[in-house]
């Protein structure tokens, strides 16, 4: 069969459309429209030819999948300085930032000593007048979290307004649709991308109409496919990270785009930071778009130590807070998606530059966790690669792994980029031991600019789960729990529901608008879609664990209940139809690989489809 796999010849070939891709493609673009006769623009893989630089993006369109951010948006205006946010849907800038403090309106949230203490002062200050809603405004903002002079953006609209640049400009190819399933490798060296066989059933096998994916061999090869990507995850497993570097701190983010109710006052520009509900260490957002659009989603970290990590519940709790839904009654549901966020920060950085390829965005452990951002940082690292590869072009040098080091690594060592990652680096070590230690080491490591911070065990995320009996025993006694445990398997559910139900958590009164079923949601604003032909992408590599687990945390977890109870084996089911290609399951699993600990035994390949809204 590999003889019949076509094969095509490309000098530069990038994996992923993101921000980061946006950021490289933008400059290099530019350089090549500038001076087209340069012969440093002319292509080595085609003679004759300017130089043929193509990416290929998992999604049914460059917008789709993504999500709504805050940004200083510093390296986004040094690229386009004169940018205009009104040509962009649902771009503004900021004109408001507060941070709210939530309290547990419905007492069914697990609070330690500490935040119990905070909760009735601020009953207090509520009856005196200091506050309101169940909610504490913060007097100031920490100055590494504020994004003054930032904008607000829709990723997937920018995205587009991105793209639509780039194709109009006609230097470089951009292929949606074209899920990319694993790099080339020559020994050490890589030499390009291999598309996704097309034409096979669920499990990989041929059927008819079969068509091996081509291989795409290039001169360099650009990954950006994100901290779950399966080009990027199998760099990691082929060359490991450096010594010292992990990921082992993740978070899904669980968000919505919500049509504003006619009588409400936010004004567009306006960001909401909150935090301590549904959940201390639930984080949340409320971004403010122009024409009653917004923004709004929570933030479930790896080290929120419970075995039913269900982002949607909570979402629905979370909107339901009297602070916040008091601006969200009477809305409607516009958009719904899920990402996983990659939140080692510098410490997950991998191996950034190789023979022939380089790393960028996201997957290259570009985020700052102090200040909570990573799309203006991620479009920098595409900007620093191509201002790198354009000087090997123009000298004509070979994309070896030291060229790329000092051209590309080089010149991101000396940014600001990663200048304020090394402030950044242990901000969030605090959290191991805490939700309040979290805080307090972040305000440590933001006001020493790095120098002082709170550091806690490394634990990797499987680590940290405790078993649904120990996380329940003052709540749900275990003879009950296990009486639930085979409801659900019955019923092909998943837990979460039924025993946040048992322990307090009220229903959640659906309106058919905003608050709607997961499942509705799926079908309103998610849009969910996978094409037939292509195998599964969620891969259980040794099912034999699964049979024995008792939390099935990658169920709990999974943000478009693709994945349900196995009514024999206890091996979960896949239904690709509801998967939003998250990638939440992958860190989520609770049973480690016996010769590499790091990884579990979930594996997200490349796949086809998912969401399918360009405003989320």
């Amino acid at each position: 069969m590999s003889d019949d796999r076509q094969s095509m010849e490309v000098d530069i070939a990038c994996v992923g459309f993101g921000p980061a891709a946006g950021g490289f493609l933008t400059t290099l673009s530019r350089a090549m429209e500038q001076t087209p006769d340069d012969p440093a623009f002319q292509s080595r893989a085609v003679p004759g030819m300017p130089l043929q630089v193509v990416c290929y993006e998992r999604a049914d369109d460059i917008g789709f999948g993504v999500s709504g951010v805050v940004t200083r948006a510093r390296g986004i205006r040094r690229s386009f300085p004169d940018l205009d946010p009104g040509e962009i849907p649902l771009a503004h800038p900021v004109t408001h930032e507060e941070v709210l403090y939530l309290r547990d309106p419905v007492g069914a949230s697990r609070r330690p000593v500490g935040l119990r203490m905070l909760d009735r002062a601020a009953a207090l200050f509520e009856k005196i007048g200091a506050a309101g809603e169940d909610a504490i405004r913060l007097p100031a903002i920490p100055e590494f979290m504020r994004k003054d002079d930032g904008l607000l953006l829709s990723i997937g609209q920018f995205n587009q307004w991105v793209g639509s640049r780039l194709l109009a400009a006609g230097q470089v190819q951009i292929w949606p649709g074209m899920p990319v399933s694993e790099p080339l490798l020559e020994g050490d060296r890589v030499v390009g991308i291999r598309l996704v066989d097309q034409g096979t059933d669920r499990s990989g096998n041929p059927e008819t109409g079969y068509l091996p994916g081509m291989d795409i061999r290039a001169g360099l090869t650009v990954v950006g496919d994100g901290p779950v990507g399966p080009v990027g995850r199998k760099l990691d497993e082929h060359f490991g990270l450096p010594p010292g570097h992990h990921r082992r701190e993740w978070a899904v983010g669980m968000k919505m785009v919500v049509e504003l109710p006619e009588a409400g006052t936010l004004a567009p520009g306006t960001v909401i930071h909150t935090l301590g509900y549904p959940e201390p260490e639930i984080f949340g957002f409320l971004y403010v778009y122009p024409e009653r659009m917004a923004s709004l989603g929570i933030f479930v970290p790896s080290w929120l130590d419970s075995p039913v990590r269900t982002g949607y519940r909570y979402l629905q709790h979370w909107m339901q807070h009297p602070a916040l839904w008091r601006h969200l009654e009477g809305g409607a549901l516009r958009s719904w998606g899920a990402k996983t966020l990659q939140e080692s920060g510098r410490r997950g950085e991998p191996r950034l530059a190789g023979h022939g390829y380089a790393r960028i965005g996201e997957g290259s452990g570009s985020t700052n966790v102090l200040t909570g951002s990573g799309v203006d940082e991620a479009w920098t690292t595409g900007v620093l690669l191509a201002e790198g590869v354009l000087d090997l072009l123009r000298s004509g040098e070979p994309f070896t792994r030291e060229n790329l080091d000092e051209a590309y690594g080089g010149r991101r060592e000396r940014s600001w980029l990663a200048e304020e990652a090394r402030v950044a680096e242990r901000a969030r070590d605090g959290f191991q031991r805490g939700f309040l230690t979290g805080l307090v080491g972040m305000e440590l490591s933001g006001l020493s600019k790095g120098k002082l911070n709170l550091s806690g065990p490394r634990k990797r995320p499987y680590e940290r789960v405790p078993s649904l009996e120990e996380f329940y025993r003052d709540r749900i006694a275990p003879e009950e729990i296990e009486t639930l445990r085979r409801e659900c398997r019955s019923r092909g559910t998943s837990l979460h529901d039924a025993l946040m139900d048992r322990s307090g958590w009220p229903p959640v009164p659906h309106d058919g608008r905003l608050l709607v079923s997961h499942q509705d949601a799926l079908l309103m604003g998610g849009k969910v879609q996978a094409p037939a032909g292509y195998p599964d992408h969620i891969v259980f590599l040794y099912p034999e664990l699964c049979e024995d687990c008792g939390n099935r945390l990658c169920i709990e977890i999974c943000s478009g209940e693709a994945l349900t109870p196995g009514e024999e084996t206890g091996v979960p089911v896949f239904d690709r139809e509801k998967c939003v290609h998250c990638g939440a399951c992958v860190w989520n699993c609770t049973r480690p690989l016996e010769d590499d600990s790091e990884r579990g035994n979930i594996e997200l390949r490349a796949g086809a489809g998912g969401l399918h809204s360009a405003e989320n």
